[in-house]
């Protein structure tokens, strides 16, 4: 049993359980932490409702029992367990629940291959450990501190902020197209640029910033090989075609949105109180031009109408300017005059400014009308011209009929003869050029078929180089990870240790496999024994009693001696049970130390005096309560 009570006290000690020397020693809190760390490591969704100590009530000490028991039971356990269990715990129910706990703990391969594996896992384990170690060293005052930590010491930014960091990486080459460009690039990096740990203006953010351009360069790589296995291989052109009609594209979605950005507003958006100051300004930020100010352009009725409006609205406030000697009355009437006479200009402006609003619509809609008819009045006129230079050409040939018709019938008779000519010719060539183009087609569809296999095979070989090159990130990562776990590994423990104690313990059982053994030939040897003497010694008494009684018959003294060999028969049958009996009673004497050794380390007597006290201070509980119900 030392040698278990080893095993599980190392086990323990793997979830957390610290300052445990034997299963004997353990307490009811020691015993409810120990179950509830290993079913949190077993189940974490099961364990984690569960709490590590006992409250201080003692319904509540049962029902935690209650659930600890139920949750063994719903892991598995199928040995006789309650809240008794835990509250009045004796040796061997802890050992064997110990036992199952520490044998359903899951082992190390099955946590390695469990876990998220890659660089992650190890980051986090990492800035773990150097959490704790910061945590181990002592916070010291201001003060307190050398001048040489002061600046490790200052203050930092938040964690994980970043900034903008230039790396060479930066420059695409796809814009670096021209070699003085690429030159001048390199310059600047060489000659001017700061290295990447002086960028950031603290030094803890230089880590995230590298990370963060990192990780953006890797993704739009993956987005290349994405875009490009989906839609550039399709393309049947080169990656650098592809990025320039890419690029080609863009250009033009700009032009287009800047066109539609520099186009004038409709006749709609003037209808509102607007001036025409802010419109034109707008105008003229969405072109890009130069102020309206600096730029000669033609105006139209209600440009002019405004301009006089606000001249004249100008001119009445400089001669509204009140003077001294007129009194603050006349000054309000005089504003609310103005007012008044200004809010009717505003309303007349905004009629005028709808009456043009409608008058541009009307126009725009009989210009579209009119070029609706202009276009195919044109297609007609074209027509009429060309049936009338036709009309005019054989009016000037009438005159002169007769030449004129020889010489129509001898064109058409060259024509013709030219036309069977250029026929026969052309059948002589037809002929090969259809085979040709029969031929080229065949190539062209051969070519078509064996580039879409082509294709087909490019994509799978991507995709099996996709999935290899993942597997050989993943087996590089978990390699990294064990590496790091290896090393982690405490060194002061050897693995020969643990062999050699594990072959003695092997050996301790063959010795004890063989003593047992060896003491079952014994006791077989021993039975045999008996039982030839118990024959023997029954024969012996068959043929005595048979010469004995012969003999009995004849004389008396041998009738005695008869009587005497029955008697003496009878005692050695009754000495030989009475041996049995004693070494029954011997043995069942063993059993009784056994069980009450048992008993003894139940702690039968210290558990009957606890569920003593439990009980009185579940009555005081119970009385408590019921005297708060009363005064309620």
């Amino acid at each position: 049993m030392e040698e278990v009570d080893k095993i599980l006290i190392h086990a323990l000690k793997q979830v957390g359980i610290e300052e445990i020397d034997s299963i004997k020693l353990f307490s009811s809190e020691l015993i409810v932490e120990a179950v509830v760390r290993c079913i949190r490591v077993i189940d974490p969704g099961l364990g984690n409702a569960l709490p590590t100590s006992l409250p201080p009530g003692m319904s509540a000490r049962f029902r935690v029992g209650m659930s600890l028991a139920q949750s063994c039971q719903d892991i598995g356990y199928k040995g006789e367990i309650g809240y008794q269990t835990f509250l009045y715990s004796n040796e061997p129910e802890i050992r064997s629940l110990l036992m199952f706990l520490v044998e359903k703990l899951p082992r190390e391969s099955a946590q390695s291959s469990d876990q998220p594996t890659g660089k992650s896992v190890v980051l986090q384990r990492a800035i773990a450990a150097a959490i704790k170690a910061q945590l181990a060293v002592p916070w010291l005052p201001s003060n307190c501190r050398l001048p040489m930590h002061c600046e490790t010491q200052v203050r930092s930014p938040a964690p994980g902020a970043t900034c903008r960091s230039i790396l060479e990486q930066d420059t695409e080459p796809q814009i670096c197209k021209k070699v003085c460009l690429i030159s001048e690039v390199k310059d600047f990096q060489w000659d001017i640029l700061p290295p990447v740990t002086a960028q950031p203006a603290h030094h803890a953010s230089v880590v995230a910033s590298i990370l963060e351009q990192h990780t953006a360069e890797l993704s739009a790589a993956q987005e290349w090989d994405i875009e490009w296995n989906s839609q550039g291989l399709l393309s049947r052109l080169t990656p650098q075609e592809y990025r320039s009609r890419k690029l080609n594209r863009l250009r033009k979605r700009i032009e287009e949105q800047l066109r539609s950005a520099a186009l004038p507003f409709p006749e709609s958006a003037l209808g509102g109180p607007c001036s025409t100051s802010d419109l034109s300004e707008l105008l003229q930020n969405f072109r890009g031009s130069a102020p309206s100010d600096h730029v000669l352009t033609k105006g139209t009725h209600f440009t002019h109408t405004q301009k006089f409006t606000f001249a004249q609205e100008a001119a009445a406030v400089t001669s509204s300017i009140p003077t001294g000697h007129q009194s603050e009355t006349d000054i309000q009437l005089h504003q609310q005059e103005e007012l008044t006479s200004l809010q009717q200009q505003l309303q007349q402006l905004c009629s005028d400014v709808d009456q043009l609003a409608a008058d541009m619509k009307h126009m725009s809609v009989t210009n579209t009308q009119v070029k609706q008819t202009h276009t195919p009045q044109e297609q007609r006129n074209s027509e009429k011209e060309e049936k009338m230079q036709v009309k005019k050409k054989t009016i000037d040939l009438l005159p002169d009929s007769d030449n004129n018709l020889l010489k129509l019938q001898a064109l058409v008779e060259a024509s013709a003869k030219r036309v069977v000519n250029l026929a026969s010719q052309w059948e002589k060539h037809r002929a090969p050029l259809i085979d040709e183009l029969r031929r080229l087609k065949e190539i062209c569809s051969n070519q078509d078929l064996e580039s879409s296999r082509k294709l087909s095979e490019i994509k799978s070989l991507h995709d099996r180089i996709r999935v290899s090159t993942d597997e050989a990130k993943k087996k590089e990562e978990i390699y990294k990870q064990l590496v790091t776990e290896l090393e982690n590994l405490p060194q002061d423990v050897s693995r020969s240790a643990y062999t050699q104690r594990i072959l003695e313990i092997v050996s301790n059982i063959k010795k004890q496999k063989e003593e047992i053994t060896k003491i079952l030939s014994d006791t077989k040897e021993l039975q045999k024994e008996i039982n030839n003497l118990t024959g023997k010694l029954d024969r012996t008494f068959a043929v005595t009693d048979e010469l004995v009684f012969k003999d009995a018959k004849k004389d008396e003294s041998v009738r005695k001696s008869y009587k005497y060999l029955a008697a003496l028969h009878e005692n050695c049958n009754q000495l030989i049970q009475t041996i049995e009996d004693t070494g029954t009673i011997l043995r069942e004497i063993r059993d009784l130390e056994e069980q009450i050794e048992t008993e003894n380390g139940n702690k039968t007597v210290a558990n009957l005096e606890r569920i003593l006290d439990d009980y009185k201070a579940i009555r005081q509980e119970n009385s408590a309560l019921a005297a708060k119900v009363r005064e309620g």
